[in-house]
């Protein structure tokens, strides 16, 4: 009787030692996925903090225009010519992936808009030989200004903290700063950027 008893006490012991083992279980798995929630919520607000653009001062662009600006060949730019026009300021470098794969594409809209006294300016933040290097190879249809490390502050005082590429800034005729974007550009977003800005200026 006494063993039976005994049996007795120690499946209810067991019981309770599953049943407790459960709640611990329970308890990782809650901890866990918090951990792995919290992880994921860090990730994103980190990857919204580096694509985020700020407000641009109109003042940046006439600082720009007022530079002497070379090409990698070192030719002196006619940038006074500029004034006056929509400008797409694309900041891009060799190196960067997503800027050589948007190239095909500005050059594209560069040619669509060409007679709409549209410009589009390439600004390389690399060095003359890199850049020259593969514009031999990559060779498109508007000016390329050498930025070098004044490219990086460029691109700050026009919206990108970051200084990340590609990076992208559209200009009205009377040099008023209207998009920018940080990340990859399609033509169809360039379009409807040139269009919304043109049928304004009409």
């Amino acid at each position: 009787m006494h063993g039976k008893i005994l049996s007795k006490h120690q499946c209810k012991i067991r019981q309770i030692t599953e049943i407790e083992r459960n709640k611990v279980n329970k308890r990782q798995w809650i901890f866990i996925l918090a951990i792995g929630f919290l992880a994921g919520a860090l990730g994103m607000g980190v990857a919204s903090y580096q694509f985020r653009t700020t407000l641009a001062k109109d003042a940046a662009i006439e600082t720009f225009l007022k530079q002497e600006l070379r090409s990698p060949d070192g030719e002196v730019l006619p940038s006074a010519s500029w004034r006056g026009k929509t400008l797409v300021l694309n900041f891009w470098a060799p190196w960067c992936p997503p800027c050589v794969e948007e190239m095909p594409e500005l050059v594209r809209v560069q040619e669509k808009y060409r007679s709409k006294n549209v410009l589009f300016v390439g600004i390389g933040v690399d060095s003359p030989s890199n850049l020259r290097q593969f514009l031999l190879k990559t060779p498109v249809n508007y000016p390329i200004v050498l930025g070098g490390l004044e490219g990086s502050n460029w691109a700050k005082s026009m919206g990108n903290p970051s200084s990340g590429l590609p990076f992208t800034v559209l200009i009205d005729e009377k040099g008023s700063i209207k998009k920018v974007k940080l990340g990859k550009i399609s033509e169809d977003e360039l379009s409807s950027w040139l269009d919304a800005v043109i049928i304004t200026s009409k």
